[in-house]
């Protein structure tokens, strides 16, 4: 390993990753590095193992081989000799706080506001005052173009509107690097373009995304780099001008021609 390398470890490494239901293997020997500041988007068929990927890059689905770390830290486990060691839920719980995730159905607490929904975890964890968490809240919804409705209810607010709220919600403890799991998908389609922009406008800030997506109009304007999965492997990944435009696989091809 360079030196360069070691000073700047990768924002998002996954190696071996395995992990099965039963006896169906869902990600089967994954191997992805995510540089710092870049946009990697993830695309392939329902049940290719997309979001069981981004779950375990947080340690919500424990990998049974295999390892993830953010910045070169293991996340979920720490090494003990030759061995992987499952570190304690708090710990774990203090680590997925780098890691913001937008899930496809918001997951947003029905009994806070917007801008409750946004204050919550920075309170919660100690990382931050009540005033100072609304203050950072407040200004997050108006960068998602909500700062009309800080005070409504996610009942109140369109699927669009609670999705970007949620994305808010994910930047509002100075994530390292944020998941998103398939963002649009529960969105009716005349919102899907609203959610799409703030991602985009996201994108060009330097944070590291990665997104799981259907929509190859995105991936091929926002991404640095795209990965095709299929049965729980990567199949395929480069620019999107070679994955999308000029994919070498014949698989990759197939997909892309039942979406295009």
């Amino acid at each position: 390993m360079s030196a360069d390398r070691r000073a700047r470890p990768a924002a998002v490494e996954v190696r071996g990753a395995v992990k099965a239901f039963g006896a169906h293997t869902v990600l089967d020997g994954i191997d992805l590095t995510v540089e710092p500041g870049t946009v990697t988007v993830i695309v392939g068929p329902s049940g290719s193992g997309k979001s069981t990927l981004l779950r375990a890059i947080n340690h919500l689905e424990k990998l049974d081989q295999g390892c993830v770390s953010v910045n070169g830290e293991l996340i979920g486990v720490r090494e003990q000799g030759d061995r992987l060691k499952e570190l304690p839920e708090r710990a774990i719980l203090a680590q997925r706080r780098r890691i913001g995730f937008v899930f496809q159905n918001f997951n947003l607490f029905p009994h806070l506001t917007a801008v409750e929904n946004v204050a919550e975890a920075p309170v919660a964890t100690g990382a931050a005052t009540r005033t100072e968490a609304l203050e950072r809240a407040r200004s997050l919804l108006a960068a998602v173009g909500l700062a009309d409705k800080e005070g409504a209810y996610p009942r109140h607010l369109s699927g669009g509107q609670q999705q970007r709220v949620a994305i808010a919600r994910a930047l509002a403890q100075h994530p390292e690097v944020i998941l998103f799991d398939e963002p649009t998908s529960a969105l009716d389609p005349e919102l899907v373009g609203e959610v799409l922009s703030v991602i985009k406008d996201l994108a060009g800030t330097g944070t590291t995304l990665i997104i799981v997506t259907h929509e190859i109009a995105f991936a091929r304007e926002v991404a640095d780099e795209v990965v095709f999965l299929d049965g729980g492997r990567i199949v395929e990944r480069g620019a999107p001008s070679q994955v999308l435009d000029r994919p070498r696989h014949t698989r990759t091809r197939e997909f892309l021609s039942k979406v295009l």
